[in-house]
C-alpha cells in the first residue's frame, strides 16, 4: 500500500461534561465552559489518547467546551489544537436553549427520535445537513494526514452521525448510538471503506486499536 492509500484513523472524542450536560440543549449557544467533572474527564481521555503512537494532528470544535476538552489532549502530544468548523455541534436553532424536559413534551420530538433524517430544527439545520457536514468534515481532515493517526474533538449528534454513516446505518437508526462524554469512537478510513474499530469508548487502553 503506497502512502497516500495508506489508512487514517480518525478518533472522535466527545466533549466533556458542562453543567447543562443532560438538561439542556446548548447548541451553538456561547459561553458554555467544562464543569470540574468535565475538565477531569478530559484529562483522562488525555492520557488514554496519549498511548497511541502517529497522533499527527488534534481538531476541535470552535465551541469553548470542545476547545477546552481539545487542549489537554494537545498538551499531552506535543500538538497544537487546530479548529475546524465543520466539527460544530447541530444548529438546533429555536430550540437552542430550551429544557430536555420541555422538548420532550412537543410532538416533533417523536421524529427527532424516530425519522431524524426528515427533521429540521426550526431556524436551524436538517439532521442530514449536520451528518454531510461532519462527514465532509472528516474527509477534509483526514485527507491531510494519510497514514496517521487525528483526533477530532466534537458533540454527540454529529459523532453519532457519523458513526452511523461508516457503518452503513440509516439516519434514523442514528439515535441508536450511545456516545458519552469524553467517550472515544474509533473510525479506521482507506480505499476500502471506513472500519469501526470502537464506539463509545470510556476506559481501558487505546493502544491496540486496529482492524481485526
Amino acid at each position: 500500500m503506497t502512502r497516500s492509500a495508506a489508512p487514517t484513523l480518525v478518533l472522535m472524542v466527545r466533549h466533556g461534561r458542562t453543567p447543562t450536560t443532560g438538561k439542556v440543549l446548548p447548541g451553538r449557544a456561547p459561553g458554555l465552559n467544562l464543569s470540574a467533572d468535565g475538565i477531569a474527564e478530559a484529562e483522562r481521555v488525555a492520557e488514554r489518547i496519549s498511548a497511541i503512537t502517529k497522533v499527527d494532528a488534534v481538531y476541535a470544535s470552535p465551541l469553548e467546551r470542545a476547545r477546552q476538552t481539545a487542549a489537554p489532549i494537545g498538551r499531552a502530544l506535543g500538538k497544537k489544537v487546530v479548529i475546524h468548523k465543520g466539527l460544530l455541534e447541530c444548529d438546533f436553532g429555536a430550540w437552542t436553549g430550551a429544557s430536555l424536559t420541555s422538548l420532550m413534551k412537543k410532538k416533533e420530538w417523536t421524529t427527532v427520535q424516530k425519522a431524524p433524517s426528515t427533521f429540521r430544527f426550526p431556524n436551524g439545520e436538517s439532521f442530514t445537513e449536520m451528518q454531510t457536514r461532519m462527514v465532509s468534515a472528516l474527509d477534509d481532515i483526514r485527507s491531510h494526514h494519510p497514514g496517521k493517526v487525528v483526533v477530532c474533538v466534537s458533540h454527540a449528534d454529529p459523532i453519532k452521525a457519523a458513526v452511523a454513516h461508516a457503518m452503513g446505518t440509516h439516519l434514523d437508526l442514528f439515535q441508536r448510538i450511545v456516545i458519552s462524554t469524553c467517550s472515544v469512537s474509533a473510525v479506521s478510513y482507506s480505499l476500502a471503506g471506513p472500519v469501526v474499530l470502537t464506539v463509545n469508548s470510556t476506559g481501558g487502553s487505546l493502544a491496540e486499536l486496529r482492524p481485526s
